[in-house]
């Protein structure tokens, strides 16, 4: 069992915060298929301090999902400081993460996500500062540099400036998503580091998942893109991990079940917005023969229920 700061976690797949992705219906089906730990939207600190009402839609949890951690960004100190204290005093998570990562151009552009990276010295002050901030552990996510050494000096500064786990994606922000996650550099990461880290980028399943653990010796994996649309692959990396034996993928029948159960929690939750769900019904309409045809005409719906029987009828 891993250990981020005083928090025990049972289990060592994580869901990544993923913006427009893990919103609370999503998050509570990765929950039920047995993510260990999991991750609000990246969510913009000044936003956040300025209570508007999208950030705090995206920071709300509630205490089925535990543990969790709200995830912010931003480049403003003062704000990061004055958004984790808000976080912890009204909403209670088990972690603050630190989005150190984020490629995005309008991100960096801002100066936040990866674009903090470029300074460790500035970097290391900001996570000594966010860390004693908070009685709850703080921890970041990172990417890795194009110098390795770099890199692992970053990670280590960001582990001596009080961060109890780091999260890294084996990729550089100028790669975005393309080519292939260097896992040898979370290695080395891995070895230099006490604290908790986990491998991120390319765990697509659960073939991958364990590659990842065995090759990197990291204390858990993080599904990103893999998971979008497919809360199920919790399911299957855990009993992979567990047994060493695969389960099968969900027929086209039980995704169409799983949809009308996100459906429901977002009834629930009010997360019904045509835009939304015509997004995530689409996500879900993958990996399956016709699974285009159906994309297609889930494009041209224009209510939620013309999304909901499309996918019934599979």
């Amino acid at each position: 069992m891993m250990k981020i700061g005083n928090l025990e976690i049972k289990g060592k797949v994580f869901l990544a915060p993923m913006c427009n992705v893990t919103s609370l219906p999503f998050r509570l089906l990765c929950k039920k298929y047995g993510a260990a730990m999991m991750y609000s939207e990246m969510i913009y600190a000044d936003a956040y301090v300025m209570e508007s009402e999208k950030s705090e839609k995206k920071a709300f949890f509630i205490e089925e999902e535990r543990p969790i951690g709200i995830q912010l960004t931003g480049s403003n100190f003062d704000i990061l400081e004055k958004a984790i204290k808000k976080a912890e005093k009204e909403l209670h998570p088990d972690v603050i993460d630190i989005n150190i990562g984020c490629p995005a151009y309008n991100v960096i552009k801002s100066g936040a996500g990866s674009a903090l990276l470029k300074d460790c010295t500035k970097l290391s002050e900001l996570v000594k500062r966010l860390s004693s901030a908070v009685d709850i552990p703080l921890t970041c996510k990172i990417r890795i540099l194009s110098d390795e050494n770099e890199t692992i000096r970053t990670a280590r500064a960001i582990q001596e400036a009080g961060a109890k786990a780091l999260s890294v994606h084996g990729r550089t922000a100028k790669q975005m998503y393309s080519g292939q996650a260097d896992w040898s550099v979370i290695k080395k990461i891995k070895d230099e580091l006490t604290v908790p880290v986990i491998v991120n980028g390319d765990v697509r399943d659960e073939v991958s998942a364990r590659a990842a653990l065995e090759l990197t010796g990291c204390d858990a994996v993080m599904v990103g893109r893999a998971a979008i649309g497919n809360p199920y692959i919790f399911k299957r990396i855990k009993h992979f991990l567990e047994t060493g034996e695969k389960i099968p993928e969900q027929t086209i029948s039980e995704k169409a079940k799983e949809f009308s159960e996100f459906l429901n929690l977002c009834r629930k939750y009010n997360y019904m917005s045509i835009s939304y769900i015509k997004m995530e019904a689409t996500n879900f309409a993958k990996g399956f023969v016709g699974a285009a045809v159906i994309r297609e005409q889930i494009s041209r719906c224009k209510e939620v229920e013309e999304i909901e029987e499309t996918l019934r009828s599979l």
